[in-house]
């Protein structure tokens, strides 16, 4: 058991050491070298739960959206806009977040090009789809293609908003973003009830 501990501990590190290393330098200029001595730990243990560079990126890509599980309220559109202001504000400094976005922009994996975003179109695309039964979305919305959507036009303003403020002013862009996607996807009845710029404490069922 203690050397199970252990091993989830080393894992950690090596995944919290790459996020800082790339979230600073970019993936391609990020080294396994500096990754390891920042995790402090051997380049033995690094490679028992990562074999290359790439399967760390991939990691970090998984890892970096299983701590936002999203609010569950009888708005699943409204649960969806206060999502995404949660998000926005963790990348201002969740380092996972960070180092995340800068793989998706700067790598390519070749079998499967939208990997990078998969997790999080898979997140809209299920809180679309019970805003769809929730007659919440016009009848025209496609629930799997309005999130990839979403997602595309999410990552350009974060990245618009890191090159401007280096995040400071993100939530008010996301605000911003809703406030323009809304009359596209939202049914007259729930559009008058949504708020763009999130709830503070989102009401749970």
């Amino acid at each position: 058991m203690a050397k199970q501990a252990r091993a989830v501990r080393t894992r950690r590190a090596v995944l919290e050491a790459a996020a800082h290393v790339i979230g600073a330098h970019g993936y391609q200029a990020a080294t396994m070298a500096e990754i390891i001595q920042r995790a402090g730990v051997t380049k033995g243990a690094v490679y028992f739960h990562f074999t290359s560079k790439d399967a760390l990126a991939r990691a970090v890509v998984t890892e970096q959206s299983r701590p936002f599980l999203p609010q569950v309220s009888e708005s699943r559109l409204q649960d969806a806009i206060d999502f995404t202001h949660r998000v926005a504000l963790a990348l201002r400094s969740d380092a996972l977040l960070q180092a995340g976005t800068r793989i998706a922009v700067e790598t390519t994996f070749s079998e499967d090009p939208l990997m990078p975003y998969r997790a999080w179109t898979d997140i809209i695309t299920t809180m679309f789809t019970e805003a769809r039964r929730n007659g919440e979305l016009l009848r025209s919305v496609v629930p799997d293609r309005a999130a990839e959507f979403f997602v595309a036009a999410y990552m350009g303003v974060q990245l618009f908003s890191r090159a401007a403020t280096n995040r400071a002013d993100l939530p008010e862009r996301v605000t911003a973003l809703w406030r323009h996607t809304l009359p596209g996807l939202a049914s007259p009845g729930a559009l008058g009830h949504l708020d763009p710029q999130g709830r503070s404490v989102p009401a749970a069922v």
